[in-house]
């Protein structure tokens, strides 16, 4: 049995099952504090019947300056992003990682965003197949790193506003994402 729940401080310590695997992006100790303090409904964490940590998903919910809404479809409002999702190795093809992306999901669309996205390595062929079920669409190949940026639209953006047609053959460049 799996269970959900937001991250706490002390499981930093306890997320050595996720973090030691060369799939796994791993941060500073301020880095994950930034996000438990700004986003600690977007910072989930999976755990076994034994209370061991094995996957988290780390988000956040942005919007670019409002500067950019003059530079035409650069531009992306209040969204979810999905910065990090893991687990551990011998619990994956388990459903555990569609759980906690469902689960920020729901936190996104508590927040009102219009769409959640996140960036995916293109060698990554299980997320993306995982993502694409769950109705994630490719929005455009980075050229700066070998990834797509994904994107799903939430319950806010009926229209499909931020969903490029055709993304899978798009190219991003550096200039197109915005960095605080």
């Amino acid at each position: 049995m799996v269970s959900l729940r937001e991250c706490q401080p002390q499981d930093l310590l306890n997320m050595n099952m996720c973090n030691l695997d060369p799939l796994t992006e791993n941060y500073s100790q301020g880095f994950y504090y930034h996000y438990m303090s700004n986003w600690p409904s977007l910072f989930i964490v999976a755990e076994n019947q034994d209370r061991d940590i094995i996957g988290y998903v780390m988000g956040k919910v942005e919007e670019d300056p409002a500067l950019l809404k003059f530079m035409g479809d650069k531009y992306l409002p209040w969204h979810g992003h999905v910065t990090a999702l893991t687990v551990a190795k011998q619990y994956r093809g388990q459903g555990v990682a569609r759980m906690l992306t469902t689960a920020l999901e729901d936190a996104c669309e508590a927040e009102n965003a219009w769409f959640m996205d996140l960036f995916v390595r293109a060698s990554n062929l299980k997320a993306i197949n995982m993502y694409k079920k769950m109705g994630d669409d490719p929005t455009g190949k980075s050229d700066f790193e070998d990834a797509f940026d994904m994107r799903k639209s939430l319950s806010r953006d009926k229209e499909k506003l931020y969903i490029r047609e055709n993304g899978e053959n798009h190219c991003i460049s550096p200039d197109d994402i915005y960095h605080a």
